[in-house]
Formats: C-alpha cells, structure tokens, sequence
C-alpha cells in the first residue's frame, strides 16, 4: 500500500530556516478529523516558538509551526459525527506543545477545537480569526461577563485589542481604546472611542470618559507598564483582565478599588488536553458573530505561501503589517 504524502515546512531547531518537505500525511484518530488546510494565519507568538524563546509554550525541534487554520474536512475519524466530509472549518488547533501546526497540507485535528467556517468569511479571513478571537471572548466574556452598560477600555489595539473592542460593541458596551494616533482611524471604525497614547495620560482619559470614576472591564494586551495602568483606571469593584500579564506588579491599586483581575492563557486546552470543546463552542460564537456583520477581521491584503514564510514572519517581526498575515497553502 502507497503511503499518503503531503508537503510541510519544516523547521529543524530554533530560529532555522523553514524547509518544505514531503511527509507523511497524518491519519485522523478517534475525535479527529483530516483537514485539507487552505490557509493558515502568522501570530506574534509564532515567532517566540520559533525562536525557542516561548517558555509557556515550548514546541520540539523538528516543528510545524501555525496555530491558527481554516480549511476543508477531508476524512474523519472513527466515530465523528459532528462534521462531515467537505464542511468548511476552522479553529486554534497546533504549532504548539509538540501537535503539528498549520504550515502544512493537512491537519489531524481534534473535532473540539474546530467550528464551522463563517459562511461569510473566505478562507483567509477565517484563519486570522481563533487565536485572538478566543483571547478576547476568554477575557471579555469568560471572565469580566461584559454587559451593554459597561464601559470598557481596551489598552492596545493589536489583533487581540482589534477583537475585544468588537466583541464588547457587540455586547453593546461603550468602548474605549488606547494606542498610538496612527491606529485611531482602525479604532474609530471599529467601534470605539481612540485615544491617543501619546497625547492624552491616563488620568485625563479617565476624567474625560468616565468623570473620574475608571472603566468598569480593562483589557490589557499590552502587559508590562500597560497593565500597571489598567490597575489605576479601572473603577471600583471593577474588573482588569490581562492576556500579557507575565510580569511583577503591584496590587496596591487594584485592591484599594476592591476590584478584581483575572489572567487569560488562550492555550491550556491545546496544552493540557482540557477544555478543548469550549474552544469549539467560542468558535461558534464567532462564527454567529461574523455572519451578523458584528466582526470582521482585519486581514493584510499582502500574498504569502510555502516559498515566502521567512518574509511573512520578517514583516511580523519588523511591525509592519497592516492587519493579519495570512499564508496561503499550497494544494
């Protein structure tokens, strides 16, 4: 019997050059299905796994790297019922702990972690969607239970920051969102209220938007000095989450406000095996979401593939992108 092939990068050890390969093509086990991946999104962790840097989310030489994929089902695995062959999916499946990432042909993947694509999404568009949908909806939803009469403040406008302000407009929260004056115009058409880093202290958006009172959910996206602030302009019994919240700080502010904190570390299903299935079910979220025009995710028009990875992981690197870059599969 002729084995299946597939073509994969390849990365033999930290910060080497990706290498296409022809491997063996994986079979779906039980629970999985065989994923045709058309596309598949570049995220700045991505370049911390690569260089071996990522300490929370180590991956063994050789690697496939890409955690993010959209694509067609192509087999199923024994007993798997929920989808069918030919259904468009997508979801935050590898590239991470030593599962096989997305930088390939095909995928076995846990059914869990997949949703149906957004009917009105194209493949593209899908991939850029799990890692930082799921970032945001854990933060926004899972933890500070966003609600319309909230205010809320998202501090970075990033690919996480960029879903977080949608979600919580979708909630119909009255959002806020902190960065650099370039990205005011993305803020603005996204949703919320921009506010310049540079231009305006924490303490004067705070009594301009809030009369002094702080916002009742911060989203940090930043870390770092950024979530010592999110600490002081959050208002009393407020709530401050965090998806970079890696650091030493002081709890000082947050206590004397009797709020509360909570950290978000998107990859503990893919890691720990656990809690997978809600991945999924965000997933779908997302899905509801996008079709009702709530989300759209910001995709750089730039084309990349298998032969242009290192300058799609150069332009993450230098900053330079203009929304998610996303990697064409070859067939």
């Amino acid at each position: 019997m002729t084995t299946a092939v597939m073509d994969a990068l390849i990365l033999r050890g930290p910060n080497a050059p990706f290498t296409r390969a022809s491997i063996a093509r994986p079979q779906p086990l039980v629970g999985e299905v065989l994923v045709r991946i058309k596309a598949s999104s570049v995220n700045p962790l991505d370049l911390k796994i690569r260089s071996g840097n990522a300490a929370h989310a180590k991956h063994p030489f050789p690697a496939i790297l890409g955690m993010d994929l959209a694509g067609t089902i192509e087999a199923l695995g024994a007993g798997e019922s929920r989808f069918a062959v030919g259904d468009d999916v997508y979801g935050l499946v590898g590239g991470v702990g030593g599962h096989q990432g997305s930088l390939a042909q095909f995928a076995a993947v846990d059914a869990d972690l997949l949703a149906p694509k957004p009917s009105n999404l194209s493949m593209r568009e899908a991939a850029a969607l799990p890692l930082v949908f799921i970032t945001a909806w854990e933060g926004l939803v899972d933890r500070a239970q966003v609600q319309a009469r909230h205010k809320v403040l998202v501090l970075g406008a990033g690919g996480v920051g960029e879903m977080a302000i949608q979600i919580a407009s979708a909630f119909g929260a009255e959002v806020f969102a902190v960065d650099k004056a370039a990205k005011g115009n993305i803020i603005e058409r996204l949703g919320a209220t921009a506010i310049d880093r540079e231009q305006t202290t924490p303490q004067e958006y705070v009594g301009d938007h809030t009369g002094g009172h702080g916002f009742d959910v911060v989203y940090d996206t930043v870390g770092g000095v950024a979530l010592d602030t999110a600490f002081n302009v959050v208002r009393r019994f407020g709530h401050v989450v965090s998806c970079l919240g890696w650091g030493t700080h002081s709890l000082a502010p947050l206590s004397f406000r009797a709020a509360s904190y909570s950290g978000v570390f998107t990859l503990l299903p893919m890691l720990t095996g656990k809690g997978r299935a809600h991945h999924g079910a965000i997933l779908r979220e997302a899905k509801r979401l996008a079709e009702a025009g709530k989300i759209t995710p910001l995709v750089d028009p730039r084309r990349f593939s298998f032969e242009t990875v290192a300058e799609a992981y150069g332009e993450i690197e230098k900053r330079t992108s203009n929304g998610k870059i996303v990697i064409d599969i070859a067939e």
